[in-house]
């Protein structure tokens, strides 16, 4: 039993920072992309393109990842994906027009499918009573993004952004060394070689699954697309400098991620619903006011016109980023809960297609965020379009969580049935 507690937190420890490191690669554009995006002249909507292209293929590979992982074992999967990015990771420091960052960014973004597989790999080391916890600790991998925040620039500053790829590159070579020396393989943590391919993704015909998608698009790609905006926002709304603007952006990429094992915890303890009904709610109040442009407007008074100012300063907009960041790192646990709770050995296939749309989500909405800056001029458009995402996901959550549950429990008090257990809100 000891041996089999040392293994399973050994897998977990080493997949977490396996991740960590593949999800700082995966943001790597959101500090580069700056002055490559200089550099070329690029528009806003380019600039959206860049930064979302690695995001794409690290969303698209998470479904056939989630099938290999359920097939061959988490720790094969983890190593042979690591090693295939580090060619394309030392490569971008050589391209020099924009397609070929595009392209390149595809190779790259295969670190992003690093997720599906490692919450597969770390789940079957745990207890249904501890998976939440398990999945959690590993999900804080995301402060990836933060770590890249506050290391890229400083490397930029002092060598240039191609040294950033370059040490990227080393850094994911000795991680993928260390994994395979202290990560561990179960047998029985992989699918029987009877169950066939139909029968892997027969899961993926349950509405469920397709809700549990629609909750990780924002609270996952929320994450990812703010992650890789905010740097830019920051320079752009406030006037910083790249270490600064990275470093504010920070706020909002460290608890997005290393809460994730609290949200875990809470997930466990008062069930994945509960959790994430609260998360959406306080989400949907931080975007009602990041969403408020800045603005200026003159009334006119019995003593002349009287100009005010109205909008969120740096600190306000920070604070705000930070409470958005910790709602989103616990929602991203409680939304995995449901999925280990669920569908406990099909694990990697659901995970494979929920990070799918997690990811969609982080690659759709930088561009998106783009597309509407370059329309409207105002910045606050992106926190416009969460906002309605946000309303989506709580509707759907109402109409087919809370609003059965509550029309149950009031059949149970006219008297028509005896209540049961399963009317709860978990």
């Amino acid at each position: 039993m000891a041996t089999q507690n040392y293994k399973a937190w050994s897998v977990l420890i080493m997949s977490t920072v396996a991740f960590t490191v593949c999800f700082m690669v995966w943001m790597m554009f959101a500090v580069i992309g700056i002055p490559i995006k200089d550099n070329l002249g690029l528009n806003e909507t380019q600039f959206g393109i860049l930064v979302a292209t690695p995001v794409l293929t690290g969303s698209l590979i998470r479904l056939p990842l989630g099938i290999w992982t359920d097939k061959l074992g988490g720790r094969p999967v983890f190593f042979i994906l690591m090693l295939s990015t580090i060619l394309p990771i030392w490569m971008i420091s050589y391209a020099t027009e924009f397609w070929q960052f595009l392209v390149i960014g595809l190779f790259i973004g295969v670190a992003g499918g690093s997720f599906t597989v490692g919450i597969a790999y770390c789940a079957h080391w745990f207890d249904p009573d501890h998976q939440g916890l398990a999945m959690g600790i590993f999900g804080a991998g995301n402060t990836g993004a933060a770590i890249t925040k506050l290391v890229a620039p400083i490397i930029v500053v002092g060598y240039g952004w191609t040294m950033v790829p370059k040490v990227y590159a080393i850094l994911m070579l000795v991680t993928a060394l260390i994994f395979w020396f202290f990560t561990f393989s179960d047998p029985s943590h992989k699918v029987g070689k009877a169950v066939t391919l139909r029968e892997q993704l027969a899961t993926l015909k349950d509405p469920k699954v397709w809700r549990y998608s629609q909750y990780y698009s924002i609270v996952f790609g929320g994450y990812v697309a703010l992650a890789l905006w905010m740097t830019k926002y920051y320079v752009g709304e406030y006037g910083f400098d790249l270490k600064t603007a990275a470093f504010l952006a920070a706020a909002f990429s460290i608890p997005g991620g290393i809460l994730r094992a609290i949200g875990g915890y809470f997930s466990d303890k008062f069930g994945a619903h509960t959790v994430t009904w609260w998360v959406l709610w306080v989400a949907l109040v931080c975007l009602f006011f990041l969403s408020y442009p800045q603005t200026v407007f003159t009334i006119q008074t019995v003593n002349g016109p009287n100009t005010f100012s109205v909008g969120l300063n740096a600190t306000w907009f920070t604070l705000l980023m930070f409470t958005l960041g910790v709602a989103f790192a616990i929602g991203k646990a409680s939304v995995f809960k449901y999925i280990a709770d669920d569908y406990p050995h099909n694990i990697g296939v659901v995970a494979g297609m929920v990070g799918l749309a997690g990811g969609l989500g982080g690659f759709l909405m930088p561009i998106l965020f783009g597309v509407l800056l370059d329309l409207t001029g105002i910045r606050s458009s992106a926190f416009m379009l969460m906002f309605g995402v946000v309303w989506v996901s709580l509707m759907w959550m109402y109409f087919t969580e809370v609003r059965p549950v509550y029309a149950s429990l009031h059949t149970d008090q006219q008297g028509l049935r005896p209540p049961t257990q399963a009317h709860s809100l978990e």
